[in-house]
């Protein structure tokens, strides 16, 4: 029989067959006159022994072993194929978990699930934009903090979340996003001073218990995305918080923007 008969009547195409060569769990057939590979029924035989354990999981590099050495290494095989099952089947436990819980809460599942409740706090009260724009800023800030810093980060959204705050975030957000070319000295300063007075709380509490943290690169990521996202007279505002409150909530990381 030729490749087409044999990918037919074992049910695998064509391709795969070459591929089989060339890993070499299917021997090269001898061809005919004119060039055509010839296989035989034991090519079929060894071409269903593979797929049997191809649908096991068994790699393609592993089955020389089982194929021509009567499974001789089949049982530690089978073992660490259960093993690797079973860890596959925790992971997408776990996965299904996730995706159960973020089902509930009224954000995308793009966030750090851990923080996506805190993020519908504000949906509504601001544009698109903004809101795109406070996303980013989470998923780049859970991003440098990881594991370690991820708890201290919930209790910033945490403390951020409260029904006192929220209003107060609002505003100075609101306030924040018409800073521009137009606005008088009186205004900046008076812009700072609320917003120095509405979050030096927050920070002086959150910086207690801040933990140590390697965030060599993450004053420049910000520094980068401000400068892409803010236009000068935010950025401006954003230095001379951040000098006014002396630290931001994670130590040294670098002040996020209100959004």
């Amino acid at each position: 029989m030729n490749s087409s008969e044999l990918a037919r009547r074992a049910g695998v195409t064509v391709r795969a067959l070459r591929h089989y060569h060339q890993v070499g769990v299917l021997d090269e057939p001898p061809r005919t006159s004119n060039g055509y590979r010839q296989y035989g029924v034991h090519d079929l035989i060894r071409v269903l022994r593979i797929r049997r354990l191809a649908a096991l999981g068994i790699a393609l590099e592993d089955m020389p072993n089982l194929l021509d050495e009567h499974g001789s290494d089949a049982p530690a095989m089978l073992d660490r194929l259960d093993a690797e099952l079973e860890a596959q089947i925790e992971r997408l436990t776990a996965q299904r978990a996730l995706i159960a819980q973020l089902r509930g809460l009224p954000t995308t599942p793009d966030l750090p699930p851990e923080l996506a409740a805190f993020m519908g706090t504000l949906s509504g009260h601001l544009s698109p934009e903004l809101e795109q724009m406070d996303r980013d800023q989470t998923v780049l800030l859970a991003h440098l903090v990881g594991e370690q810093g991820m708890p201290h980060l919930v209790g910033y959204y945490e403390q951020l979340s409260d029904p006192e705050i929220v209003p107060q975030l609002v505003a100075i957000t609101a306030e924040f996003h018409q800073l521009g070319d137009r606005t008088s000295d009186g205004a900046f300063d008076a812009f700072i001073d609320r917003f120095v007075a509405t979050f030096a709380q927050v920070v002086e509490s959150l910086r207690a218990d801040a933990p140590e943290l390697d965030l060599t690169d993450a004053a420049g990521l910000f520094d980068e995305y401000s400068a892409s996202v803010l236009n000068p007279v935010q950025q401006r505002a954003m230095a001379i918080v951040g000098e006014r409150l002396d630290a931001s909530p994670l130590g040294e990381a670098p002040e996020v923007t209100p959004t």
